[in-house]
């Protein structure tokens, strides 16, 4: 706490000192970051998405292990096997990470306790990229032990397919497009206009895309550029090891997140809270 002197001639003499009044300080983002976490487990949607992504790990393995021949007991089709539903769930949890505010109507609370928005946004962000990291540690671990299992049941070799280059790469991707759904969450501000959106994006616009690119030669080289599930799904084949192609990333990343970002960054800094 700090405090500051006011000087003041009502009711006093001139010159004369008012008492002292405290002012308090920032909130600490530790702080903030440590709730916004809380926070994300707080409701019932966000927690059962975070048990869904344990879940549906270990059913996904499971499935591997059941159904998958054995020459594909490998640990790339437990990697592929898991990461398909986490592609979905976790651009879930960043939505929903940021439009609780407004669909929960906390708004007013967070707002109130902490004025600078710009903080609480960044603490939401901060918040969505450890989730992201350590649902995939959750996953790559299952799946570690999926193979392990799978190879000992079907009794074949481990066969260790995913080299560790490819690791970051992977995580990149999902965060990728955990920020396209944080994104999303900022720019509109309601869980279900951001999660249609967001479906939209990934499913419906590739394909307009492509289908441009096809009758349009113009855009054909112009497509891998400004479409951000070509670079995502590079990302998760670990083939993005050349300068072009992570400008490419950059390029898209830009369009379908950082621009999102500062627009709806400057909708919720002037938007009213209700």
């Amino acid at each position: 706490m700090t405090a500051t002197t006011v000087e003041t001639g009502t009711g006093r003499g001139a010159g004369q000192a008012a008492p002292a009044r405290a002012v308090p300080a920032a909130t600490p983002f530790r702080r903030v970051l440590h709730v916004e976490l809380r926070k994300m487990f707080d409701t019932r949607s966000g927690l059962w998405l975070m048990v869904g992504v344990a879940a549906l790990s270990v059913i996904a393995t499971v499935a591997v292990i059941l159904f998958a021949p054995d020459d594909q007991i490998t640990y790339e089709s437990f990697a592929t096997a898991i990461g398909l539903p986490l592609s979905v769930i976790l651009p879930m949890i960043a939505i929903l990470g940021i439009t609780s505010e407004w669909s929960q109507r906390s708004g007013l609370t967070t707002f109130t306790l902490v004025p600078s928005r710009g903080r609480v946004i960044g603490a939401k962000a901060a918040a969505t990229l450890l989730v992201g990291v350590v649902s995939m540690a959750v996953a790559f671990a299952v799946g570690a032990l999926g193979n392990l299992a799978g190879s000992a049941v079907a009794g074949v070799d481990t066969v260790w397919n995913v080299s560790l280059g490819a690791v970051p790469q992977i995580v990149l991707g999902n965060l990728v497009g955990m920020a396209v759904g944080f994104a999303l969450g900022v720019v509109l501000r309601s869980s279900p206009a951001a999660i249609v959106g967001y479906f939209v994006v990934s499913f419906v616009m590739p394909g307009i895309l492509v289908l441009l690119a096809e009758v349009r030669e113009w855009f054909a080289d112009l497509q891998p550029w400004v479409d951000w599930n070509t670079s995502q799904v590079t990302l998760f084949d670990g083939a993005t090891d050349t300068a072009r192609e992570w400008a490419m990333l950059g390029t898209t990343s830009a369009i379908w997140i950082v621009l999102p970002l500062v627009v709806g960054g400057l909708f919720v800094r002037r938007s009213e809270v209700k």
